[in-house]
């Protein structure tokens, strides 16, 4: 079988290779064998590729592919909680899972429900970000005001979303007029093309009240602008740095308004977060999914073999979905 990995850092559909790996061998006690079904490509696949995803750049040659759902093929000996035929979540911080099979410890993996194979593919990295970045910086009420940018991307529709479902009014910021309408169509109280004058904007269209919560995807003068529409002492959480420039607030804004700039990382939730409480999260979107509450659009499914295919569609800027690999395709 193929597996996908880098050898060197650049644009990923370029650097990416498939390289033949041998079959993994039975699972051990404690372990399970997966089949791989769909893999999300998400930016910090993208941002690992170039060695600008974590603080320390990874050591090459590396297995590429995170988030993905998998189905139980075997379990191995003690492994009780799950059985042949479950689907799980893959979420590996080495990755490697751009494979069809692969070996993963059973004891962080629970089963998921029997819905969407597509939407649970995404359900790893994107909802979970959205859900604690919105329930873990400041406590809202119903009818207060969200403001992110990046609104089209998964994370960003995952905000409006949750939002809409919690009480909360969402202002997503986006970068082309073309990508109003869908947001609005799922459900997004204000959609605004980033510029200069967001600040402004942003108080016309809520009537002078500030959001209480900035969610930032984009960084570099982004940061600036939704700090700048935001109420006094109100947080921005940055998550991403779609610009590859740093985060920019105005010190006038820190200073004399409170606004102050947190960041966001899922792996370190996992890192501290209980078992339970992941599982529980999990569940719980997983449900949503289930009930036909919550989606995100998907773009493109390709195969392993068209990895390249994939990794540049997936940058291109003006997506309308994600785009998946089917390794096991």
């Amino acid at each position: 079988m193929h597996a996908a990995r880098y050898s060197s850092f650049g644009p990923a559909h370029e650097v990416v290779e498939l390289v033949e790996v041998p079959e993994p061998a039975a699972p051990g006690a404690g372990e399970v064998l997966l089949e791989i079904e769909r893999s999300s490509i998400n930016p910090a696949d993208l941002l690992s590729f170039e060695g600008r995803y974590g603080a320390v750049p990874p050591k090459l040659p590396v297995w590429a592919g995170g988030e993905a759902v998998a189905r139980v093929l075997q379990t191995g000996e003690g492994v009780t909680h799950l059985k042949v035929g479950d689907r799980v979540l893959a979420l590996l911080a080495a990755r490697g899972n751009w494979r069809p099979r692969t070996i993963a410890p059973a004891a962080r993996l629970f089963a998921l429900p029997d819905t969407n194979l597509d939407q649970l593919a995404m359900l790893g990295v994107n909802p979970p970000t959205a859900w604690l970045m919105l329930h873990e910086f400041v406590k809202l009420s119903p009818g207060d005001w969200v403001i992110q940018n990046a609104g089209n991307s998964a994370v960003g529709q995952s905000v409006i979303q949750f939002s809409k479902k919690l009480g909360w009014r969402t202002i997503s910021v986006v970068r082309q007029s073309n990508q109003i309408e869908p947001l609005r169509k799922l459900g997004a109280d204000v959609v605004l093309v980033d510029g200069p004058d967001l600040a402004q904007r942003v108080l016309e269209a809520t009537n002078g009240i500030r959001p209480r919560l900035g969610i930032d995807a984009v960084a570099g003068e982004s940061t600036r602008r939704l700090a700048q529409s935001l109420a006094d002492g109100s947080p921005v959480v940055n998550y991403g740095l779609l610009s590859g420039q740093p985060c920019a607030v105005d010190a006038s804004d820190v200073v004399f308004r409170g606004i102050v700039l947190r960041g966001f990382w899922l792996a370190s939730w996992f890192a501290t977060a209980p078992l339970a409480a992941q599982h529980a999260l999990y569940q719980q979107l997983g449900k949503m999914i289930s009930e036909g509450s919550f989606r995100i659009e998907v773009e493109a499914v390709y195969p392993l073999a068209k990895i390249r295919d994939a990794l540049a569609h997936a940058a291109r800027p003006s997506r309308g979905g994600k785009v998946l690999v089917a390794p096991s395709a």
